[in-house]
C-alpha cells in the first residue's frame, strides 16, 4: 500500500467524521422534518456561528449529501436540498434521536417516528432485513480487517465537543452522544465495547492506540455512562445507556456502504455480522405497531 493511500482514512472513519458531528446532525434533523433549506433559517434555529454553519454546509454539498441550488430571483443566494445519499442517512438519524429520547433529559425535543401504514407512533426496533429477527449488541460480531482498522485511525481529529463552538440548547442536545460516536477513538472504542470487547488491553491491542489516547477516551466514555469501569479497573463493560447506542453504530457502518458503492467490502472498515442467519449485517427499521420494515417513504416525523 502507498503513502497515499495509507494516509487516507477509511471509509468508516470518514463517517465517523462527517456525522459524528451535533450542528451536522442538527441540519440534518431540521432539513428532514421541517424542511430547513436556507442558510439564515440554519442561523437562527442553531445559534451556530456563519463561518462554522457556512463549513458544514460546504462539507455536507461536498459529500454529495446535499446540493446547493440558486434561490429563485436571488442567484447570490441559495437552498441546501438533500441528495438521495443525504436521504439515505434517515435511518442513522432517527436511531440517534430514538437514543436521544430515552436516554437524554432533553430527548422529548427530538422528532417522533410516525408509521404512516399503521399509525404507531414511538421507537422502532432494529432489526436484520435477511432474516427478519431482532438485532441487539449480543447478536453479532464485529470482522476487523487490520489494515483498514489502521487507516481509520489515523489523520486529522475533530476538535473534542468540548471545545466546540458555542451552539443553542436545541443543538447541544447532541452533545452526550456524540462524546460515544463523534471522534474516530471514541467511535471506535464504542464499537468495540458493543461487539463484546472489555479489557484495556484488548481495546488497544485492537486499536493499536496509545495508552494516553485510549485512558482518556475510555475516562470520557465512563463520565457520560456509556461504559462503567469495573472494580480494579482492568475491563470496562457497557451500560444499558451504552448498549442503547448499537443501532446507531450499526446504521453509520450500513451507511458508509451506500455512500461508497465501489469500495470492496473489505476495505471499507469493521463490518458486522449476524450470528442467527449468517449473513453480514443489513439493519432496518422495524414498527413496534404492526412489524413492518420502515422505510423513508412510509414514516413521518413530527416534533
Amino acid at each position: 500500500m502507498g503513502d497515499d493511500v495509507a494516509a487516507q482514512p477509511s471509509p468508516v472513519a470518514r463517517t465517523i467524521d462527517l456525522l459524528g458531528d451535533r450542528l451536522t446532525v442538527a441540519i440534518l434533523r431540521d432539513a428532514f422534518v421541517d424542511h430547513i433549506r436556507r442558510f439564515s433559517q440554519w442561523i437562527e434555529r442553531t445559534g451556530a456561528p456563519p463561518a462554522v454553519l457556512s463549513s458544514r454546509l460546504n462539507t455536507l454539498v461536498d459529500a454529495g449529501l446535499m446540493e446547493r441550488r440558486p434561490q429563485e430571483g436571488a442567484y447570490d443566494r441559495h437552498d441546501y436540498l438533500l441528495t438521495d445519499l443525504g436521504l439515505a442517512t434517515w435511518e442513522f438519524l432517527v436511531s440517534v434521536w430514538t437514543w436521544q429520547r430515552e436516554w437524554s433529559a432533553d430527548g422529548l425535543l427530538q422528532p417522533e417516528l410516525v408509521h404512516a401504514g399503521c399509525g404507531h407512533r414511538g421507537p422502532p426496533e432494529l432489526v436484520c432485513r435477511v432474516c427478519g429477527r431482532r438485532v441487539g449488541a449480543r447478536d453479532v460480531s464485529l470482522e476487523v480487517n487490520a489494515d483498514s482498522l489502521v487507516v481509520a485511525a489515523r489523520g486529522s481529529r475533530r476538535r473534542s465537543t468540548r471545545s466546540a463552538p458555542a451552539l443553542s440548547r436545541a443543538d447541544l442536545q447532541f452533545t452526550v452522544v456524540m462524546e460515544a460516536i463523534g471522534d474516530r477513538w471514541s467511535a471506535l472504542v464504542t464499537g468495540f465495547a458493543l461487539s463484546g470487547v472489555r479489557r484495556f488491553s484488548e481495546f488497544q491491542s485492537l486499536l493499536k492506540v496509545s495508552p494516553t489516547t485510549l485512558t482518556e477516551r475510555l475516562t470520557r466514555l465512563c463520565e457520560v455512562q456509556v461504559l462503567r469501569r469495573e472494580e480494579g479497573g482492568r475491563e470496562y463493560v457497557l451500560t444499558p445507556r451504552g448498549r442503547a447506542l448499537f443501532p446507531i453504530f450499526a446504521c453509520q457502518l450500513a451507511w458508509t456502504k451506500v455512500a461508497h458503492p465501489d469500495v470492496p467490502v473489505e476495505q471499507l472498515g469493521p463490518r458486522l455480522h449476524h450470528t442467527a442467519c449468517g449473513s453480514s449485517l443489513e439493519p432496518g427499521l422495524c414498527c413496534r405497531g404492526c412489524g413492518a420494515i420502515l422505510e423513508r417513504t412510509t414514516v413521518i416525523f413530527e416534533r
